[in-house]
C-alpha cells in the first residue's frame, strides 16, 4: 500500500503502525527539516522489523493530510549528514534507494524506508551511549528499552556467525515442510505484494537466512537457523542435542500438588520447531484475551496492543533464543 501511494485518497486508508510512522516535517521556518523525534522512530524501527517513515504529513485524530516539505534537498542532506555522524547514530542502515519523494496534491512527501538492523548492528542506538538511548517499536509507538533489554542486544551480537553456519549434511530433507510453508503463508499476508513470496522454497530460505552459500569454500546447505526454525524434531535434536522447549501453564499456588495445567514440549506428536513451538504457545496465551470491535477504515482490527506485547515477550524470552531469520 504505501509503495503504491499516489493520492490524497490512498493516504486516507493508511494508519500510524508498528511499521508506518507520519511526521510533519516543517521546521521553524516552514521549509522542512528532519524532526526531532524521527531518531526515535529510527531507533525503534531499526531494533524491530523495519518500517517507512512519511515526512510531510500531517496526522490528527486519526486523519492524514497533505503538508508537504518545500526544501526536500535540504531535509534529505540533513538525514544524511546525521545517519552518518556515529556520535548521533550508532549504524546507518539507509541507502539513496530508501528515501523517495512522493508528489501528492501538488506538493512533495519524503518516504524514508528503515530496514530492520541485522543482529550484529542492534542495538541501533542514538547520542553514543546505548544505555537509555535505544528503542523499540511497539503497535505506534517508539518505546524506551530497558537496560536489561539493551544488554541482551549487545550479547547476541556475537550470535550471529553460529546461527548462520552451514551444517554439514543437512538439507531440505531435515525441515518440516509444513512449518515453512505456513510461515511463508503468514509472511504473504503481512507483506502484501512483496518481491520474495513468489520466489522458490530455497531461494526464500537464502533470503531469510535459512540456507546460505559460502563464496570462499563454495559450500552451500542449510544453515543453523533454518534447521532450528523449520526443522524435524529428530534433525534438530542430532545438530543440538541439548536443544529442548517447553511451555507449562502452572497454578499460582505454589504449594498445590499439581506441578502444571497444560504443557507443550516435543513429544513426537509435532515438529518440534521453535516456529510451530512459537505457533502453539502464542494460541494458549491469547485465548482468552478480550478483543474490543474497533474499526481502521472498513477492516476491524483484531491484533490489540496487548496481542502484541505477548508475542513480543514470547519471541524474546531468555529460554528461547530465536534464530535471526525475517520475521514481519
Amino acid at each position: 500500500m504505501i509503495a503504491d501511494l499516489q493520492t490524497l485518497g490512498d493516504l486516507s486508508l493508511l494508519a500510524e503502525s508498528v511499521e508506518l510512522e507520519c511526521k510533519l516535517a516543517q521546521g521553524q521556518d516552514g521549509k522542512g527539516e528532519v524532526p526531532k523525534d524521527f531518531w526515535s522512530t529510527y531507533s525503534a524501527m531499526a531494533n524491530m522489523h523495519g518500517g517507512v517513515v512519511l515526512l510531510g504529513v500531517r496526522e490528527k485524530a486519526g486523519v492524514f493530510s497533505v503538508a508537504g516539505i518545500a526544501n526536500v534537498e535540504k531535509v534529505r542532506t540533513d538525514l544524511f549528514n546525521t545517519l552518518n555522524n556515529p556520535g548521533k547514530v550508532s549504524v546507518n542502515l539507509i541507502s539513496d534507494a530508501d528515501v523517495s519523494a512522493l508528489a501528492l496534491d501538488g506538493k512533495t512527501v519524503l518516504l524514508v524506508h528503515i530496514p530492520a538492523a541485522a543482529r550484529k548492528q542492534k542495538p541501533v542506538y542514538l547520542n553514543g551511549q546505548p544505555l537509555g538511548n535505544t528503542y523499540r517499536r511497539l503497535h505506534e509507538g517508539d518505546r524506551h528499552c530497558d537496560d536489561e533489554t539493551v544488554k541482551r542486544m549487545l550479547a547476541e551480537q556475537l550470535e550471529d556467525s553460529r546461527d548462520a553456519r552451514i551444517l554439514n549434511k543437512f538439507g531440505l530433507q531435515d525441515l518440516e515442510m509444513e512449518s515453512l510453508h505456513a510461515y511463508r503463508n503468514a509472511f504473504a499476508v503481512h507483506r502484501l505484494g512483496h518481491p520474495w513470496i513468489d520466489v522458490s522454497d530455497i531461494d526464500f530460505l537464502r533470503l531469510i537466512g535459512g540456507w546460505r552459500e559460502h563464496r570462499t569454500s563454495g559450500e552451500s546447505g542449510l544453515t543453523a537457523a533454518g534447521l532450528l526454525m523449520f526443522g524435524h524434531w529428530a534433525a534438530i535434536s542430532e545438530a543440538f542435542p541439548l536443544y529442548f522447549l517447553d511451555y507449562q501453564e502452572r497454578l499460582a499456588d505454589q504449594e498445590s500438588q499439581t506441578r502444571w495445567l497444560d504443557r507443550v514440549v516435543p513429544d513426537g506428536s509435532w515438529s518440534g520447531n521453535l516456529y510451530d513451538f512459537f505457533r502453539r504457545v502464542i494460541r494458549k496465551l491469547t485465548a482468552d484475551l478480550k478483543v474490543p470491535f474497533v474499526l481502521k477504515g472498513d477492516a476491524r482490527i483484531d491484533d490489540t496492543p496487548v496481542h502484541q506485547a505477548l508475542r513480543e515477550a514470547l519471541v524474546n524470552m531468555r529460554t528461547i533464543r530465536t534464530a535471526p531469520l525475517c520475521w514481519w
